[in-house]
């Protein structure tokens, strides 16, 4: 599989009209009883947090996708998942499917003031990551926690592993599934770190860092294990939609029977 070469200095694919898109994960989620929670309105857009759970889960599991305007296999991604509705049983779950609408509706990383969101997790400014981070207060710990993205700039699939106590993670399998649909970037290194075969395992503090993305506010906060897919934009649409898909269903699947859930 060929890349489009499409993307020069940024993302230059295909778009989404994103208010569609969450009109058919609002129709989905409800189908299938999820239930709501609107974090802000910001501008026009609603951003939602959708969650089910019941008194015997095992597990509490948290999604998160949309949060880059340039990645609209995010989005595409979560609806999906939330269209088959083919989830791990005695699992709970909590999912914001699309944190930054109002990128999408401008075709760009940034939020509709400027502000990258996914680095506005240490000392929240947007009013998208202060009603985020105020309402993931509110919820339990998960026992893992999935980022679904893109990288317009990668030649595969890749993903980031951030588990400071070695918890068992079915990263390889999901690679090994993704493989199947797309191509991992197998680079010794990437974006700057070391990796193999398409997983980063980063060694860092995240309390050195002066940006913090969503996945270090989830791992100083609510999981001790977060992982954040990258998708490789300069492929086809349906191409890294099928890749996020196939990865976060081996995730949950796993993740599923692990055992108890978090206190």
């Amino acid at each position: 599989m060929s890349r489009l070469g499409g993307n020069r200095g940024g993302y230059g694919g295909e778009t989404i009209d994103i208010a569609a898109v969450q009109d058919a994960m609002t129709a989905a989620a409800t189908r299938h009883g999820w239930r709501a929670e609107t974090l802000v309105r910001v501008r026009d857009d609603d951003i939602l947090a959708w969650h089910r759970s019941t008194a015997a889960d095992r597990r509490r599991i948290y999604l998160s996708a949309g949060i880059h305007g340039d990645e609209p296999a995010s989005p595409l991604a979560a609806l999906e998942l939330l269209q088959a509705n083919v989830w791990p049983a005695q699992t709970g779950l909590w999912f914001c499917p699309c944190l930054n609408p109002g990128g999408f509706r401008l075709g760009r990383r940034e939020n509709a003031g400027g502000r990258d969101l996914n680095r506005d997790y240490l000392h929240p400014q947007t009013p998208e990551v202060r009603a985020h981070v105020a309402w993931l207060q509110r919820q339990p710990h998960f026992d893992v926690a999935i980022c679904i993205h893109e990288d317009w700039e990668a030649p595969g699939f890749y993903l980031y592993e951030l588990n400071p106590e070695q918890r068992p993670a079915p990263v390889e399998l999901a690679i090994a599934a993704v493989a199947e649909v797309c191509p991992i970037d197998t680079s010794p290194l990437i974006e700057g770190r070391p990796a193999v075969n398409g997983i980063i395992r980063p060694h860092l503090d995240p309390a050195t860092r002066p940006q913090w993305p969503e996945a270090f506010y989830l791992l100083q906060n609510k999981t001790r294990l977060s992982l954040t897919l990258e998708a490789p934009s300069d492929f086809p649409l349906a191409t890294r939609v099928a890749a996020l898909v196939r990865a976060v269903r081996v995730l949950l699947d796993d993740s599923a029977s692990a055992g108890p859930a978090s206190a």
